[in-house]
């Protein structure tokens, strides 16, 4: 038998390792929380438009035919060209400026690229973005009452139960994997290969998008989704396998950007990311008010997902009940660059530059 001092000797270093944790995902949650609350955070959408072909009037008046959440009545002509061109043809008198610089004629708005051209107005300001093959005006306001009025995010307990070290099984060749995002866009992202592990008597081999960064992307859901946490997905990233292994640390999980506006195109999981157990760990469901509803599009992706997730919640039901049971007490956890058709980060780089298809 151990003498008592070794047995005191371990159990604080055990407690003083659990501090260490906490503090480590304490520090991270709250970094995400500026990121997020940045004035270029995804808090700060108001306003996604679909360009037509030809022009487009931009303002505030209801008459335009890009009606902008914020800025002057009668901002300028937004004009789509057959080629692609996008051009900017300011109203008379409009005070604006184009990537800093005022501007009073027309001026070509570049949308590809890591630098779309910014046009700023007040407090508000819109870049050109692609999804799919269509083209967008994403507006953001440093004003947007999302933002002024932002509550916080609420948090399962960190658990270091939830830090699962899951056995890396790599694809040779690597898959193609077609992931939808909410407004109805799918394109295909590649998949380097799977993180497997077990838990609650249920094994899971969860595909992550490799965006060649350094980190591993996933996009999941859990049983836990449409209740305690938001409906669409959560999102988790890992650090690159070693020795055949990858650390993934649900305590990390976070809501997606359109966890916290109607404006952000967030891609749903693959149905090998739908995790048919509860996941009481991460962040919970954003309890603040987004800036309006989700689009008609939006809308038939979110009736299509919480379709899906009532159908496996019954199918999972015996099996995850033990489960359920043992984490039901546990109550009250984070935007970047997307998935080519979606926005993936929730804020971790919000903050600096407009990837020309990020947020």
């Amino acid at each position: 038998m151990l003498p008592r001092y070794l047995l005191v000797t371990a159990l604080l270093t055990t407690i003083a390792m659990a501090d260490d944790y906490t503090h480590s995902i304490e520090t991270l949650r709250a970094l995400r929380v500026a990121r997020l609350t940045t004035p270029n955070g995804w808090l700060t959408l108001v306003g996604r438009h679909q360009l037509s072909p030809g022009p487009n009037t931009v303002g505030t008046a209801t008459e335009n035919t890009i009606k902008l959440a914020a800025g002057p009545p009668y901002l300028g002509t937004v004009t789509l060209a057959a080629d692609r061109t996008i051009t900017l043809t300011p109203a008379p008198s409009v005070l604006l400026e184009i990537d800093g610089v005022p501007a009073h004629g027309p001026a070509e708005l570049v949308w590809q690229g890591d630098k779309p051209t910014r046009v700023t107005f007040g407090t508000a300001s819109f870049y050109v973005m692609r999804r799919g093959e269509n083209l967008y005006l994403r507006v953001r306001d440093r004003a947007a009452p999302n933002l002024a009025h932002f509550a916080g995010i609420d948090y399962f307990p960190i658990d270091p139960v939830w830090r699962i070290e899951a056995t890396w099984v790599p694809f040779d060749p690597v898959k193609q994997v077609n992931i939808t995002n909410m407004i109805g866009i799918t394109e295909p992202a590649s998949v380097q290969g799977k993180a497997v592990f077990t838990h609650a008597g249920r094994t899971v081999e969860l595909l992550p998008i490799d965006e060649g960064d350094g980190e591993l992307f996933f996009v999941l859901t859990d049983l836990t989704a449409g209740e305690e946490t938001y409906e669409a997905s959560r999102f988790l990233y890992a650090a690159k396998p070693k020795d055949g292994k990858v650390v993934l640390d649900f305590n990390l999980m976070e809501n997606p950007p359109c966890g916290f506006t109607a404006f952000a195109t967030c891609p749903l999981p693959p149905k090998e990311n739908r995790m048919p157990f509860r996941v009481t760990a991460g962040e919970k469901k954003y309890r603040g008010a987004h800036d309006c509803g989700p689009g008609p599009r939006s809308r038939g992706m979110m009736i299509r997902v919480q379709r899906d997730r009532r159908g496996e919640k019954e199918t999972a039901h015996e099996t995850g009940r033990a489960a359920r049971k043992r984490h039901v007490d546990r109550q009250d956890r984070e935007d970047r660059r997307p998935v080519r058709v979606a926005d993936r980060r929730s804020g971790r780089q919000q903050g600096g530059g407009l990837p020309a298809d990020s947020g």
